[in-house]
């Protein structure tokens, strides 16, 4: 095995145990198993199926989402295997499903210091009114809007330690935030969710939370830091700019 799908195979398998330990309930299928939180019932990222082994029956996970997730609007099916992914894709545009690819990328993080200004971690409380006007911008309705800001008190589950990272304009408006997670056991950090606010855009927030966690990571003795980002969207360049390489790739999927 190589450095670069050890270290795929390492993402891989925090990314299935985060989704674990933040679920409020977990139901296990063949090769797969589904999360669900009835106090999130709209975010998505807390009630899908997720798949983990590479052998799984592309045929079969809409069944298994059906199952495991219980009557829904949609259903969410992300796949962890790159290869499965690919196989899964006809099986499940043929039943109504549109794929999303997402781009696994990482950088190590010795060397890194905190830039100046740096972000800083914060509660929810001081995110939570820039988030909700942040999704509201987005042309989300309210109820929507409050359970993509409140689903962030599921992911202090998810890991070793979990961070809101805030970075602030001058006078102290929050202008821009990311999740930072660590794991020391796993030898990873992750970050997740990075917004900057409309209002405070190609301001430099941005490289202040990446420069921020990357640093925040090389000081807990955490080698690599690695994130998830669209394929389509403009942040694969950006990342790349800034050190990061791909190690792979998964899919998630919606119905339609």
């Amino acid at each position: 095995m190589t450095k670069m799908s050890d270290l795929l195979e390492r993402v891989t398998a925090f990314r299935a145990a985060f989704a674990r330990r933040q679920a409020s309930e977990t139901v296990e299928l063949p090769g797969a198993f589904a999360v669900r939180d009835s106090d999130f019932p709209q975010s998505q990222e807390h009630n899908q199926l997720i798949v983990h082994a590479s052998d799984a029956d592309p045929a079969a996970l809409p069944e298994l989402a059906a199952q495991g997730l219980g009557p829904r609007q949609q259903y969410r099916i992300t796949v962890l295997d790159e290869a499965l992914g690919e196989r899964a894709t006809p099986v499940l545009a043929a039943a109504g499903y549109d794929r999303d690819t997402e781009l696994i990328l990482a950088r190590e993080t010795a060397g890194c210091a905190l830039p100046e200004p740096a972000a800083h971690p914060v509660e929810l409380a001081e995110l939570r009114a820039a988030v909700f006007r942040q999704q509201l911008d987005w042309g989300l309705d309210e109820d929507l809007a409050r359970q993509l800001t409140e689903r962030r008190t599921a992911r202090l589950r998810g890991a070793e330690k979990v961070s809101f990272l805030a970075a602030r304009t001058p006078d102290g408006e929050v202008a821009a935030w990311a999740d930072l997670y660590l794991d020391r056991t796993a030898g990873l950090a992750q970050l997740e969710d990075l917004v900057t606010a409309v209002l405070h855009r190609k301001q430099g927030h941005g490289d202040t939370l990446l420069a921020t966690g990357l640093a925040l990571a090389a000081s807990a003795g955490i080698p690599q830091l690695f994130l998830v980002a669209d394929a389509t969207d403009w942040p694969r360049e950006w990342y790349s700019c800034r050190g990061f390489t791909e190690l792979g790739r998964s899919y998630s999927f919606l119905n339609r």
